[in-house]
């Protein structure tokens, strides 16, 4: 991994916004256009009643952190409440998901690193990063229906 150089400024104008695959939660990557290797960050919108792909990985750490809202996490079977400004650092290889049980929009911003965690010539095993369906809701979801039907 090699580290850029210089410096890379990222105004709000800069960002573009775009559902996630799985989930269909909004999200903005904040760092796509400076080719970093070894961060990576985004903001991520949750509506009411919404949850993120419920995922883990092989090798990266993320910082999760609550901008706007109250934030709801799930790390394996326990469930967390992260108060706007607070965050969690949750290592590689538990199974994590953000939620949003509440009538109000959250707004998380997620930094990983290593951005890259495979080698250029290596082949994603899907089950290493979704070992249960990655559609999943938490508990507190249920009767949710999640992701909306496009």
């Amino acid at each position: 991994m090699k580290p850029i150089d210089g410096y890379f400024l990222i105004k709000p104008d800069d960002l573009f916004w775009r559902p996630s695959n799985f989930m269909k939660i909004s999200n903005a990557d904040f760092l796509e256009r400076t080719k970093s290797e070894i961060l990576g960050a985004r903001l991520w919108r949750l509506p009411p009643k919404s949850a993120s792909t419920l995922h883990r990985h092989p090798k990266m750490e993320e910082f999760y952190f609550v901008v706007e809202g109250v934030g709801r996490m799930r790390i394996g079977e326990q469930t967390l409440t992260v108060p706007k400004h607070g965050g969690v650092l949750v290592g590689p290889a538990q199974l994590r998901q953000v939620f949003n049980d509440t009538e109000t929009e959250a707004l998380w911003l997620i930094i990983g690193a290593p951005e890259k965690e495979l080698e250029a010539d290596e082949t994603p095993d899907q089950k290493l990063l979704y070992p249960v369906d990655p559609t999943q809701l938490p508990k507190e979801l249920a009767g949710v229906a999640w992701p909306p039907k496009i």
